[in-house]
């Protein structure tokens, strides 16, 4: 781990104890402190970017409305997409997830998960997609009518070291759904990347991997295949669990510290006076780095020593992080409705851990 990090703070300094129900969330203050010295704004004026990928020098971004960002050489290009549904405009809704293909250089497919409304209902889905003369096409459906309501959507894509690819779905605002293991909300999925179920799934014939999860939105692996998901607590106590196959993460009987039989505890939270509202998460060297939107940072979250530190906390809601070699990546979310945009936001800020 490198201690030589940026605006370390004691936690009780940066979170406020708040409700993260999805309703009536006070704005937060984002202006800018003074940037970091290690800090660089790789791209501006992004509309409330949610995942972030990459591609050789090439940055590619969804935003909630359902666009795609290219930044290549410092030009920012948004690129089109076309859904066979319209993307839903619902809070916390539109297009979140979103992952290129292991074979992307040669095949230009990604994979996407959005969220829609038809006649009757709401619901998300994870989809296909090719690059086409700047132009992204929804391809093929892999997965359809996930759980959704009025916010809890869940929403990260990952391709696992297995070359699997899971995804993180929220309990919709109907905590009952997550103890439901015939019910996709409140999960973390697992699927093949043509959308069958895997046949080593830890329940039969199910895409269910792991279950009783409030609103998961980042997943990460260690080096040795250890796998990580950052979770939204209900009123403080958000979590870090350590995802083992087919295990029960307790909501919403359980959270925070609390135990019982057959149910997993996580292993950092944010505990009963503090917030961190975890989103997009990565791995670098026994670290964790979590976007946190209430904390208003990138967190470390060191996996030797059992410490939480402060990385980065003056440029507002951190939505996901990226990292590539020594190179933290990460998008705010200032513009997401709950936190008070400055004239450059959203952006793109790149850290330098060497330094």
């Amino acid at each position: 781990m490198k201690k030589n990090m940026v605006a370390f703070l004691p936690l009780t300094f940066l979170f406020a104890s708040c409700s993260t129900n999805g309703t009536n969330q006070e704005n937060e203050a984002t202006e800018n402190s003074q940037t970091a010295e290690n800090t660089e704004v790789l791209a501006e004026n992004l509309e409330v970017p949610w995942s972030i990928e990459k591609d050789d020098d090439t940055f590619y971004m969804t935003e909630r409305e359902g666009t795609i960002v290219q930044l290549e050489d410092g030009d920012l290009n948004r690129q089109q997409v076309e859904l066979d549904e319209e993307v839903s405009t619902a809070s916390e809704a539109g297009l979140l997830g979103f992952v290129l293909s292991p074979d992307f250089s040669e095949t230009n497919e990604a994979y996407a998960y959005y969220t829609y409304e038809n006649e009757e209902e709401q619901f998300n889905r994870i989809v296909s997609l090719q690059l086409s003369d700047d132009q992204w096409q929804e391809t093929d459906v892999l997965l359809d009518e996930i759980p959704s309501g009025p916010y809890h959507h869940g929403g990260r894509l990952k391709i696992g070291p297995d070359d699997q690819l899971y995804a993180t779905t929220g309990d919709a605002a109907d905590p009952a759904i997550a103890q439901d293991t015939e019910s996709l909300g409140g999960k973390i999925l697992r699927l093949n990347l043509d959308g069958t179920i895997p046949e080593d799934n830890p329940l039969e014939d199910s895409y269910v991997y792991s279950y009783g999860h409030r609103n998961s939105q980042g997943i990460t692996w260690s080096d040795d295949g250890q796998m990580y998901a950052s979770e939204h607590g209900d009123d403080a106590n958000d979590e870090i669990n350590v995802i083992e196959a087919g295990e029960n993460y307790g909501w919403p009987q359980i959270e925070g510290q609390e135990e019982q039989e057959g149910m997993v505890t996580p292993r950092f939270t944010s505990g009963e006076d503090e917030t961190w509202a975890p989103s997009g998460a990565t791995y670098h060297e026994e670290g964790l780095y979590v976007a946190a939107l209430r904390g208003s940072a990138v967190l470390e979250f060191d996996l030797e020593n059992n410490e939480v530190q402060t990385l980065v906390s003056d440029f507002g809601r951190i939505r996901d992080t990226y990292i590539e070699g020594d190179d933290l990546y990460f998008i705010t979310n200032n513009l997401d409705g709950r936190g008070n945009g400055g004239q450059e936001d959203d952006r793109l800020v790149r850290v330098d851990l060497t330094e």
